[in-house]
């Protein structure tokens, strides 16, 4: 075994630290990216994706050759490790991938004149952070027009440290918001489970249930009731799977307000005050 010296750059992932904490990005990432996508202007925008877009698969005239559009999807899904700002446009884009359109193109340009604006905004994590896991669930209930599946999305905190975040369609319909915000807290449930024992390997002590927020007062509800009547029947796996949480103190269920609700930066477009607010929540800062 060698010795290489502190951590600087390893699969396209750059880290760089300061007596405040550490910095992970991948600035060179973009540049190489923005390099194939062979862009003809030098436009930049403040934010990845307009409001209130849904795309469909109809949407433009077919792409005559797919190649480029799929490459630079796929670049970007790995870009996402350490830019959650990019998280929920890059979901949406790669529902298309098997036969993207022109429209769907253009909003693919969007994001990356977005990322030629924030190429230096790197993921920031404080050295005097806490272990204590902290969770945010969310979801947008029928939000696809095509097929009218819910949207789950979560970020986990470990203290001020964002280290864990996804974007997913459900599997399922569901036949109302409070259905879809229990689907994504059990999903989120399954994540902050892992983690707990993952910390508990590093020989982290966890003690005290991990609190997962919710803006989903019904959701809460749910979850937290031993006895539901049978309107709540068919999505009793997914209750029994959070109530079973709570009940063995893995998560600890909490009301947080909709504005304050971190993981819907990873559910819908927001607007430039939003964007920049989530941002410096989810600790995506410029270098120092």
């Amino acid at each position: 075994m060698s010795d290489l010296g502190p951590l600087r750059y390893f699969l396209g992932i750059e880290v760089s630290s300061t007596f405040d904490g550490f910095f992970i990005s991948q600035e060179k990432y973009i540049q190489d990216l923005h390099a194939r996508a062979a862009l003809s202007d030098e436009r930049t925008v403040e934010t990845p994706m307009e409001l209130n877009v849904h795309l469909r698969a109809t949407d433009g005239d077919p792409l005559p050759d797919p190649t480029r559009y799929r490459h630079l999807v796929g670049s970007l899904v790995y870009l996402a490790v350490t830019r959650p700002d990019i998280s929920y446009p890059v979901h949406i884009l790669s529902q298309f991938v098997s036969a993207p359109t022109s429209v769907h193109y253009s909003h693919l340009l969007r994001v990356l004149r977005y990322l030629r604006g924030t190429i230096s905004h790197r993921l920031f994590f404080p050295s005097s952070s806490s272990l204590q896991l902290q969770a945010y669930a969310d979801a947008t209930w029928a939000s696809d027009p095509s097929d009218r599946r819910s949207l789950s999305a979560y970020c986990v905190f470990l203290g001020g440290s964002l280290i864990a975040w996804k974007t997913k369609k459900q599997i399922a319909v569901s036949r109302s918001s409070a259905e879809a915000e229990l689907r994504a807290m059990a999903l989120l449930t399954a994540e902050v489970t892992w983690l707990r024992w993952l910390l508990q390997d590093f020989g982290v002590s966890v003690t005290t249930p991990t609190m997962l927020l919710s803006d989903s007062t019904g959701a809460i509800s749910i979850a937290r009731d031993p006895v539901k009547h049978e309107l709540t029947k068919h999505i009793g796996v997914d209750a029994f799977y959070v109530r079973a949480a709570v009940q063995d103190q893995v998560v600890a269920l909490q009301y947080v307000p909709s504005e304050l609700q971190l993981a819907d930066f990873l559910t819908k477009a927001q607007t430039r005050a939003q964007h920049g607010f989530y941002l410096s929540k989810l600790s995506v800062v410029p270098p120092p």
